[in-house]
């Protein structure tokens, strides 16, 4: 029985640039959802927010400034292409999260609703830049680089923070609002968990 492997096919430059955008915009669409509802997430999305809720700070600002320490394991552990990606991606979403609500105006929105469909566009939006070898930086790129230097189990460590953060977010936001924040993060990494599996894309 013989079997044709398909062999993996570059993206050119223009599709990333067009990922980058596509993706960076699913994710900012998400966190207008979650920042109306009053919700939060993990990674450095939820830390953003975190700062975001007691300071009152503008949102995109903290997010592109609390990244800034991680671009080092970004580089030591996934390379300079990586790396200036990641930036350019982190870079967008700070500059779309604040440009947002200037174009759309939400009268209602039911906090369950948002907690789901945020949680799912910003699943959406990793997948396709993960799948063009870029992420929002942060958290998950530090547990990737603990995982190669220290043997730390990348998924453990981002767990962990993860619900750091969302515990932290007990003291800023109402109980509710974390449980259904919870919902969304479990919603999002469910997008990646089904979507995102070795051999089942073949591009890079």
């Amino acid at each position: 029985m013989s079997s044709k492997v398909e062999e993996a096919i570059p993206h050119s430059r223009l599709e990333d640039v067009q990922a980058l955008v596509a993706g960076c915009l699913l994710v900012a669409l998400s966190v207008v959802l979650f920042r109306q509802a009053g919700l939060l997430t993990g990674g450095t999305v939820g830390l953003a927010f975190l700062i975001h809720y007691v300071s009152g700070w503008p949102y995109g600002w903290i997010f592109f400034a609390v990244n800034l320490p991680f671009y080092v394991f970004a580089w030591r552990a996934l390379g300079a292409t990586f790396t200036f990606k990641t930036f350019t991606a982190v870079a967008l979403l700070s500059a779309l999260v604040e440009l947002l609500p200037r174009l759309i105006h939400i009268d209602h929105l039911n906090p369950v609703f948002a907690a789901v469909m945020g949680g799912q566009l910003a699943g959406l939006g990793l997948l396709v830049l993960i799948r063009h070898r870029a992420s929002l930086g942060g958290l998950g790129v530090m547990a990737i680089y603990l995982q190669n230097r220290r043997g730390w189990r990348a998924g453990v460590t981002q767990m962990i923070a993860d619900g750091l953060i969302l515990c932290g977010g007990f003291f800023v936001r109402a109980p509710t609002e974390v449980l259904l924040s919870v919902l969304g993060a479990l919603t999002l990494n469910l997008v990646i968990a089904i979507n995102h599996r070795t051999g089942r894309y073949i591009g890079f």
